[in-house]
C-alpha cells in the first residue's frame, strides 16, 4: 500500500477557476432541511409495497410506500420522539418498529397491528433490538439487556404470542462472557459470535446450543478481524468478512464440517458486507471503495455478475432483495442529493425511481459534488479527503476555508449527501473532509496508525489539510476554522486548545473534551468492546489517565484563544452534558467569544428537522460572524 507521496498535484483546482463569478443561488437553511431523508425498505409480504422511515413530517415515521403508484401513506404519527419502522411481518400487513426517548438509546420494541400499537419488549429501562425472523417465518429474535444491563441476550418470541397481553421471549442465548452473536444457523443450532480483544484482533466463536460446546474458530496469530455475515441455508457453511493475511477486508467462507477455509471474494478496497438472497440464488457484496460504496450481484450458481443499469448522478449504496428474488430494493445516494429508492426487476431489467428526496426548490446544479482528493501530511503519509469546492471560487474571489473531521475514532468521510455540508458550501465555504490516519476504508495499516496517539498526529494531519486548501488557490488563508461531531468535535477542540493558532474558529457538534470522564461513564452496554475501547485509546483506571489527561482538552482550556461554538444534546449518553458544560464555562472564563447550544430533546446527533434547522442554522450565523467577516467588516 502507497503511503505517501512526494508532491501534492496543487494546480489541480487552480486550473479550473473561471474568470468570473458565476450566478449561483443561495439557499437558506430551512430550504435545505425541506429535504427528505429515507431508510430502510423491508418488502411486505406481498411484494407491493415497502417499509420506509422518512422525517417529510420533520421527525421520523413509519410509512408504506406503494411500489405500483410510488406513492406514500403515514403508518406512524408520532410528534415527539422518532419512530423507525424496521420490518413487515413475513405473512401480513403488521410490522415492528423501535423508538427510544429523547435520544437515550434505549431502544423498545413496539408491533403495530392495523394501525393499533402493541409493546412487544418489558417498558422498564432496557435496550431491545430487533433481530430477525426464524427461517419458518413463525418467530421474531431480538436482543436485550433486560437481565444484565451489560449484556444484550438473544430472545425469540413466537408470533402467535404477540398478540398475549405481556408477550414473553425465550432466552435463545445467554450472554455471560461479553460477546455479540453475528448470526443464527436457519436451523437455530448455531450461533455465530465474536470477542472483541482490540480494535484490531477479534475472536470469532461457533457455539452449538444443542450440545452446548462453543468453539474458537478463529485461531490465529497477531491481529486478525473477523465479522460473520450468514449461515447458508444448509446450515453447513458460514460467511464472514475478515482481513486475516491481508490489508483489506474479504469474504470467506468456513466449512463446519471439515474446517476448510475459502475465500470467496477479495478487491482491492475493504469488503463492507455480503449476503445471499432468500433462496440463495444471488450473492450481494458491498465494497468501500474511496469513501464510496460499490455494488456487485452475482447469480451464485452461474457465477455471472448480475448488470446493473448505471443511475446517471448516483450510486447504488445497498441493495434489498424480495424473497420471490424478482425485486431488489436499490438506494441511490450522491453528495448532492439526498438518497433515493429505487425498484430494479432482475427478470425485466426495469429500474424505476420511487423517490423524490431533494426540496423543489433547490436547483441541484446549484450543489457541489465532493472530489476524492489526498495531500501530504506532516511526515509525508498520504491522506484522503473529499473536497467541496464552493462554484463562486476564484483566485480573484477568494472564500473561507473549512476542514470537516468525522466521528469516530475510526470513521470515515464518504462521497454521501450531508445537508449541512451542502448548506455551508451554498454559503461561500470552502470545506476539506479529512479523512486522517486511523479512519476506516484505506486498508488496516492506516486504519491502526492513531492507536494510543490520538490528537497528535491525527490532530497534525487535520492541520495538514491546510496546506491543500492554500494549494487551491481560491481559499483565504487567514480565514480557515474547524468543524466536527463526535470525535471530531474532540479534534476540533484539540486543535484550538492544543494548536491555538491554527485555525481561526471552531464548531464543536457534541465532541469528548474529558478523555477520562468519557472512558470511565461509557453506556453500560458497551461492555462487551470496552477492553478494546481502552486499548485503542487508554484505560483512565491506569497510568493511562496521565496520557489522557494530557490529550483532553478540558485540562488545557485556558491555551483557547479563537471564537468557539458548542453544540449538545442534553440525552447524550456518548458525551455527557457535563463535559461540553465545562469546556465552555474554562473558554469563556479567558475572554474568549463562545455560543453553546443545548438541545434538550436530542442525544448524540439529531433526529429532529426543527433542532436541526436552529443548530446548524446557527453554526452558519457563528462562521459568518466570526470567519465570513473580514476584521474591518466585523468592526
Amino acid at each position: 500500500m502507497k503511503l505517501a507521496i512526494p508532491v501534492v498535484l496543487l494546480a489541480l483546482y487552480a486550473c479550473n477557476q473561471a474568470p468570473e463569478t458565476p450566478e449561483i443561488e443561495s439557499y437558506t437553511i430551512e430550504q435545505f432541511y425541506q429535504n427528505i431523508n429515507i431508510g430502510g425498505g423491508s418488502f411486505s409480504a406481498d411484494e407491493s409495497k415497502l417499509l420506509v422511515n422518512s422525517n417529510e413530517s420533520g421527525i421520523y415515521n413509519a410509512y408504506e410506500l406503494d411500489i405500483e403508484s410510488g406513492e406514500s401513506r403515514a403508518l406512524t404519527d408520532s410528534q415527539e420522539e422518532s419512530y423507525f419502522g424496521v420490518s413487515y411481518f413475513p405473512e401480513d400487513d403488521r410490522f415492528i418498529y423501535l423508538f427510544d426517548e429523547g435520544g437515550n438509546e434505549q431502544f423498545k420494541l413496539y408491533m403495530m397491528n392495523n394501525g393499533i400499537s402493541k409493546s412487544l419488549t418489558p417498558e422498564d429501562t432496557v435496550r431491545n433490538l430487533f433481530w430477525g425472523w426464524s427461517r419458518d417465518q413463525q418467530s421474531m429474535f431480538y436482543s436485550s439487556n433486560q437481565r444484565d444491563a451489560r449484556f444484550m441476550d438473544i430472545y425469540e418470541l413466537e408470533i402467535s404470542a404477540m398478540e398475549e397481553e405481556i408477550p414473553v421471549g425465550q432466552v435463545l442465548y445467554q450472554n455471560n462472557d461479553g460477546l455479540d452473536v453475528r448470526n443464527i444457523s436457519p436451523n437455530k443450532q448455531y450461533l455465530a459470535l465474536v470477542k472483541t480483544i482490540t480494535n484490531a484482533d477479534d475472536k470469532m466463536y461457533l457455539y452449538d446450543r444443542e450440545t452446548g460446546d462453543m468453539k474458537d474458530i478463529s485461531i490465529h496469530e497477531g491481529n486478525v478481524q473477523y465479522n460473520p455475515q450468514f449461515f447458508s441455508l444448509d446450515n453447513r457453511y458460514l460467511f464472514y468478512l475478515t482481513n486475516k493475511d491481508q490489508e483489506f477486508t474479504y469474504l470467506a467462507r468456513l466449512d463446519l464440517e471439515s474446517g476448510a477455509i475459502e475465500t470467496i471474494y477479495s478487491d482491492s478496497w475493504d469488503v463492507w458486507y455480503g449476503y445471499h438472497s432468500w433462496n440463495e440464488r444471488y450473492r450481494v457484496i458491498g465494497i468501500n471503495e474511496d469513501g464510496t460504496t460499490r455494488v456487485r450481484i452475482f447469480e451464485i450458481d452461474s457465477g455471472n455478475e448480475v448488470e446493473l443499469p448505471e443511475i446517471e448522478g448516483g450510486s447504488i449504496s445497498s441493495v434489498n432483495i424480495s424473497k420471490s428474488e424478482k425485486l431488489a430494493r436499490l438506494m441511490v445516494g450522491t453528495s448532492t442529493s439526498p438518497s433515493n429508492m429505487y425498484l430494479y426487476n432482475f427478470e425485466s431489467g426495469e429500474l424505476k425511481k420511487l423517490t423524490n428526496t431533494l426540496n423543489p426548490e433547490i436547483n441541484p446544479d446549484h450543489l457541489v459534488e465532493g472530489k476524492v482528493v489526498r495531500y501530504a501530511s506532516f511526515d509525508g503519509l498520504e491522506i484522503p479527503a473529499i473536497y467541496y469546492q464552493p462554484k463562486i471560487a476564484s483566485e480573484t474571489n477568494k472564500v473561507p476555508g473549512l476542514v470537516w473531521v468525522h466521528g469516530g475514532p475510526g470513521g470515515q468521510s464518504r462521497l454521501s449527501y450531508f445537508a449541512l455540508i451542502q448548506y455551508l458550501v451554498n454559503q461561500g465555504y470552502a470545506i476539506l473532509a479529512v479523512n486522517n490516519r486511523g479512519s476506516s476504508g484505506y486498508g488496516k495499516t492506516f486504519h491502526h496508525m492513531d492507536d494510543l496517539n490520538h490528537g497528535d498526529k491525527d490532530l497534525k494531519d487535520c492541520i495538514a489539510g491546510k496546506d491543500f486548501l492554500e494549494s487551491t488557490g481560491v481559499i483565504d488563508m487567514d480565514r480557515v476554522g474547524i468543524i466536527g461531531g463526535s470525535y471530531g468535535g474532540y479534534m476540533v477542540m484539540a486543535a484550538l486548545a492544543f494548536e491555538p493558532e491554527a485555525f481561526d474558529v471552531g464548531v464543536n457538534i457534541f465532541g469528548v473534551t474529558n478523555w477520562i470522564r468519557t472512558l470511565r461513564s461509557i453506556p453500560p452496554h458497551w461492555e462487551s468492546f470496552k477492553d478494546a475501547l481502552y486499548k485503542e485509546l487508554g484505560n483512565p483506571n491506569t497510568e493511562d489517565s496521565v496520557r489522557l489527561y494530557k490529550i483532553s482538552p478540558l485540562f488545557h482550556a485556558q491555551n483557547v484563544v479563537k471564537p468557539l461554538m458548542v453544540l449538545q444534546g442534553a440525552n447524550d449518553i456518548r458525551v455527557l452534558q457535563v463535559e461540553s458544560d465545562e469546556i465552555v464555562a474554562n473558554v469563556e472564563a479567558n475572554g474568549v467569544p463562545v455560543e453553546y447550544i443545548i438541545f434538550e430533546d436530542e442525544g448524540h446527533g439529531f433526529r429532529k428537522k426543527e433542532n436541526e434547522i436552529e443548530g446548524y442554522g446557527k453554526i452558519g450565523e457563528f462562521l459568518n460572524t466570526y470567519l465570513k467577516e473580514t476584521e474591518e467588516e466585523a468592526i
